[in-house]
This record gives C-alpha cells, sequence and structure tokens, in this order.
C-alpha cells in the first residue's frame, strides 16, 4: 500500500477524529493519546497494520501515576500509551481478548472516503463517558 493511503488516513483522523476527542479532554498527537481522571488515565491508541490499508483503535487504563514496566522503568503520566499496558481492549471487540474492528481504508480513493472511516471510529468511541473505558475492563 502506498504511503499516500495512509498520509490521507491520518489527515482524515486529524481533521474528524481529533477534534473530538480534545473536546472530551484528550491530549497527544497521532497514534496515541490519553485523558487524566480522577482515578485513572484513560488511553487510545491507533495501531496501523503494517502491510497498510487498515487500523485497529486499542484502549487501556492506568493509574494517575504511569506504570512501571517489568524491569523497573516508570513510564510517566504523560508519556504512557496503550502499548505500555497489559489489558487492553480493541475497539468493537466484546471482550478483552477479542480482535476488535479493523478499519479498512484500502478501499478509500478520495479524501470524503477516508473521513468516512475516521467518523466510523468517533460513532464507536463512547468517551464522553468518563468511565467508559474503565467499564470495559469490569
Amino acid at each position: 500500500m502506498a504511503s499516500n493511503e495512509r498520509t490521507l488516513m491520518n489527515n482524515a483522523l486529524k481533521k474528524v477524529l481529533i477534534p473530538f476527542l480534545r473536546q472530551q479532554g484528550f491530549k497527544g498527537s497521532l497514534p496515541h493519546f490519553r485523558r487524566m481522571n480522577e482515578k485513572n488515565i484513560d488511553l487510545i491508541t491507533f495501531q496501523f497494520n503494517k502491510w497498510g490499508g487498515s487500523f485497529v483503535v486499542e484502549l487501556a487504563v492506568c493509574p494517575i501515576q504511569g506504570v512501571k514496566m517489568d524491569w523497573g522503568e516508570q513510564i510517566p503520566p504523560n508519556k504512557v500509551t496503550a502499548h505500555d499496558i497489559d489489558k487492553r481492549f480493541r475497539l468493537g471487540a466484546k471482550s478483552e481478548g477479542e480482535d476488535g474492528i479493523w478499519f479498512d481504508f484500502e478501499k478509500a480513493k478520495i479524501e470524503e472516503d477516508f473521513e468516512k472511516v475516521a467518523l466510523n471510529v468517533v460513532n464507536l468511541l463512547n468517551i464522553s463517558d468518563d468511565l467508559w473505558i474503565s467499564k470495559l475492563f469490569h
């Protein structure tokens, strides 16, 4: 897959999704976002298929102080990502171990096609509920 499609998908995410995440209190930049709550940090990471054409959205939570890795490294709250957390939930999955939805943009041709893919992600994120990501793990 040509990098042009990935660039167009990134642009669509920046135009459609990132303003939505900012409205909900998330900070960061593609592919990693975080939101501080009273008791934890909500984490959202976009993982692109290494062969191109699709991505999955991974959700996680961690303690307010960040996370300590098995080898002792402390990842601070402003640097922690969903990939730093063992327990992750993929957007669209019914349980923690499921694959979730791979958002496919391989057949997208014009800017509007890429924006529709980004809008599909927005429609599945229930992040206006501050506890939504945490509830996925209970």
